[in-house]
């Protein structure tokens, strides 16, 4: 039996969940049925395939003291922080039908799903689940999948969905070099490096820790973007024209990115208006994450992210203003690279022992509301059409965790000219989660009105 020890903020990921705080992330996708029975077939397809997806069938175990084997992927440098850690191994009894459930047909996918977002995963046994949701009226159909962070990041878990979906023809990868086998002491001829390294790693860590500090500094957020966990969950999603973000960044310059980002500032400000509680003065600190993953890395299951931290124009009544502001943002995030700055926060985790992530992931955990207001991702999506049992993947939603004391996590993939919002919210403290969904289309057709005049 084969297990790879957790990376550090896989661990991180681990250990601060708890019953009201699950940490998995999910995805929403929307079917259109070649026949009635469609939803039951894609069940029985899923279960079948996921027997034969090695990734699948991982569990994570406590591992107090690390066998060598189980650490070759680990520098010889970093075996002591590895102490009191977890791993990744193959479950012996692992059923995928334990993992795949067929639900009753419902007319609101988004309804179903918040309530299956609220329950943790089963620890004791590979953490991901599908949930087949069968349309009412019988020409859609919708699957929910869930995997915890720990077991995969967003590109890991787009590999891992993908798998049990219909097979595309996709070029074979080039073959990765193989590693040679590590002694558990560091060649001589590299410590200078090592230590050259290590204090650059020591000197990282104050500069993320005093832009930390610094970013809570002068700001505003609102009271509905912070909340008690109450371990419910509601979703909702809106998808919008890839063409009409086209429109605004040609028109106004900057990426799609800083555009989708902009939709979110001022869909925040219309929705906050709205209820009441006011978008004056307001600028939530958003977190953007940004992968870190080396290309045809030995454990691509691994999360390597860091992230940037943006502060959001909500208070600014001009649609084109606030994004330019967020434009500005991101050049100045992205001249100072992933690697500095508050939002590279994530890294830190590499530098905490594995016993410290056990002890102090619950603290660790009620301090995402100091560091940022609101999770702003970006999930990469493959352009060509997916399917499942032949039929085709209309709308897919991908959906956050939500932080520890957060309100709200926004959650945006491009499929097939569509741009996909998905929205994870604590069902309690955000019950009109659906009217901000609506905020979101409305702020797209007010960027392109201000682009006309």
């Amino acid at each position: 039996m084969t297990s790879d020890l957790l990376a550090p903020l896989d661990l991180a990921f681990w250990n601060i969940e708890s019953a009201r705080h699950p940490m998995h992330l999910g995805a929403l996708g929307v079917f259109s049925c070649l026949s009635p029975t469609a939803g039951a077939h894609a069940a029985d397809l899923l279960a079948v395939r996921a027997a034969a997806v090695p990734g699948l069938r991982m569990r994570i175990r406590n591992v107090w003291l690390p066998d060598v084997r189980l650490s070759r992927h680990l520098a010889a440098a970093r075996l002591p922080l590895a102490l009191g850690g977890a791993a990744r191994e193959a479950a012996p009894d692992f059923d995928p039908l334990d993992h795949v459930r067929l639900h009753a047909p419902t007319d609101d996918f988004h309804a179903v799903a918040g309530q299956l977002m609220g329950r943790p995963l089963e620890r004791d046994r590979p953490p991901w689940e599908a949930h087949v949701l069968p349309g009412e009226s019988g020409t859609s159909f919708a699957v929910l999948f869930k995997f915890h962070h720990a077991l995969a990041d967003g590109l890991r878990a787009l590999t891992l969905a993908a798998a049990v979906l219909d097979p595309m023809d996709m070029p074979e990868p080039r073959p990765r070099p193989q590693e040679s086998a590590r002694g558990l002491l560091p060649d001589v001829r590299r410590l200078p490096g090592l230590l050259r390294g290590t204090l650059a790693d020591v000197g990282r860590a104050l500069d993320i820790g005093a832009s930390v500090a610094l970013s809570t500094l002068g700001m505003r957020s609102s009271s509905a973007l912070v909340s008690e966990p109450s371990g419910t969950r509601r979703t909702a999603g809106v998808a919008i024209d890839l063409d009409d973000v086209h429109r605004v960044r040609k028109s106004e310059g900057g990426t799609v990115n800083d555009v989708l980002i902009a939709v979110v500032a001022g869909a925040l400000r219309r929705w906050l208006d709205e209820r009441g509680d006011g978008s004056a003065g307001v600028e939530p600190r958003a977190l953007i994450p940004v992968s870190n993953r080396r290309p045809r890395s030995a454990h691509p299951q691994g999360n390597r992210l860091s992230g940037y931290l943006i502060r959001l124009p909500v208070a600014d009544p001009d649609p084109l203003e606030r994004l330019r502001t967020v434009r500005t943002a991101m050049d100045r995030n992205k001249d100072a690279g992933p690697n500095r700055g508050a939002g590279a926060v994530a890294l830190l985790a590499d530098h905490v022992p594995a016993l410290g992530h056990r002890l102090g992931g619950p603290l660790v955990s009620l301090a995402a509301r100091l560091w940022f207001d609101i999770l702003v991702t970006s999930v990469p999506l493959p352009s060509l059409g997916l399917k499942l049992g032949g039929n085709p993947l209309t709308e897919v939603y991908p959906l956050a965790p939500l932080a520890c004391g957060q309100s709200l996590a926004v959650a945006i993939s491009t499929y097939r000219g569509r741009v996909h919002y998905g929205l994870v919210a604590d069902g309690r403290a955000v019950p009109d989660l659906e009217r901000l969904a609506d905020a979101v289309r409305e702020e797209v057709e007010t960027l392109l009105a201000a682009c006309r005049t």
